[in-house]
């Protein structure tokens, strides 16, 4: 079981607390609280967990009168549904806000179509509906927007779609003839269903926040997977981010600043077709260094292991690979467990099933990101403000 320590003094420009994701804005401290943020380490063989640890207790100068008027105050009008498709995160997305999760109803029928049923009131409410359009992806992205109908018909104040993955975020420009741009589709469909707004966790592009007519809340699941690097015993001298492509060399840069501002290296690689990557040449210096390769997401892994063969070709002395996203198609589990990665390091914005866990896997949790940025969408405020900077809200 891995465990979170405090930022190691080898990183001296990473100013990340772990205070600053686990702790509910200035204007109201809940009673109730978890921190959900530590990663739970899958061992061969071992049973999967995570530990719930105590957080920030409630100020001297905050009196319990006050505390009880702003929790009746600003929960009553805030709501919290889950679909199907990452229970799991929700549940920890409203631990840390102190609430219970909505009461609804979701079943299919015989021949496949959704039902979906509120159990419980939402007029006048601001209600938030987490649900990542993961595999299945057309099942989980219809799920959503029935789930959204039937708020807007049970007259929600306001409907934010959740969604820490995006699907269909790839298809966002056409790169050869007649293709479509599935990602503007999908987001038509979730503005004509009725969401007021939609809370996204790294889009495969940034352009896609333009796709929707309605506001884009994006935040970047960074932090947590830096504040967990912090942890672990790496001089800053020795590290080198790596880009797993000429695409991402963009996020790479931005990690690799936040990370004692590290040198940066990428992978050249040329695809001849979906899901098929050959790697060129590496640009940059990995000889004797701890490459640490950032990517917003694993599908196959076929880019990000052929780029760690090539990064030990090249003398690199450990290779991490850091992702938000793992959508695990086959044979990614094989490639990543082959022994060419120290650690994996991921994300839990899409439910990892059993026969997906292997010794080198490390999962993170962005509940405590998400459950700050959907208070202070409900809050009406901004994320501009220190130590919250990092959390993209704007």
């Amino acid at each position: 079981m891995a465990s979170i320590v405090q930022p190691s003094p080898t990183f001296p420009a990473l100013h990340l607390r772990r205070s600053s994701l686990i702790r509910p804005p200035s204007s109201v401290r809940f009673p109730l609280k978890c921190n959900a943020a530590d990663p739970y380490k899958f061992d061969g063989g071992s049973s999967a967990g995570f530990h719930l640890l105590t957080g920030d207790t409630v100020p001297a100068s905050f009196s319990r009168s006050r505390l009880e008027d702003s929790i009746y105050q600003n929960t009553t009008r805030l709501r919290i549904f889950s679909g199907t498709a990452n229970p799991i995160l929700a549940q920890e997305i409203s631990c840390y806000l102190g609430l219970e999760l909505g009461k609804i109803k979701i079943k299919r029928f015989a021949d496949g179509e959704i039902y979906v049923q509120l159990q419980e009131s939402v007029r006048g409410c601001d209600v938030f509906l987490v649900q990542p359009t993961c595999p299945p992806a057309n099942e989980n992205l219809m799920e959503l927007l029935v789930m959204i109908d039937a708020c807007r018909r049970a007259s929600a104040k306001t409907i934010t779609a959740v969604i820490p993955y995006f699907g269909y975020a790839r298809a966002d420009r056409k790169t050869q003839g007649r293709e479509s741009i599935a990602a503007k589709l999908v987001a038509n469909l979730i503005t004509q269903s009725g969401a007021d707004r939609v809370l996204a966790c790294d889009l495969h592009s940034g352009q896609s926040m333009g796709y929707f007519d309605i506001p884009v809340d994006h935040v970047y699941g960074q932090p947590v997977i830096l504040d967990y690097l912090a942890s672990k015993a790496i001089s800053s001298e020795d590290l080198v981010v790596v880009s797993p492509d000429v695409g991402g060399v963009a996020r790479a840069r931005a990690f690799a600043k936040k990370l004692s501002d590290a040198p940066l290296a990428i992978v050249d690689k040329r695809r001849h077709g979906h899901n098929v990557a050959e790697v060129m040449n590496l640009i940059g210096d990995v000889k004797g260094k701890v490459a640490i390769m950032v990517d917003d997401m694993i599908d196959t892994a076929g880019t990000i292991s052929k780029g760690a063969a090539l990064l030990h070709q090249e003398g690199a002395r450990e290779v991490y690979a850091c992702t938000t996203h793992a959508v695990f198609s086959p044979p990614a589990i094989s490639r990543l467990s082959s022994g060419l990665f120290q650690e994996v390091i991921i994300t839990n914005t899409i439910p990892l099933s059993e026969q997906n866990y292997f010794p080198q896997l490390t999962v993170l949790s962005v509940a405590n990101l998400l459950g700050e940025t959907i208070w202070r969408v409900h809050d009406d405020c901004s994320g501009a403000i220190e130590p919250f900077s990092t959390l993209g809200i704007d």
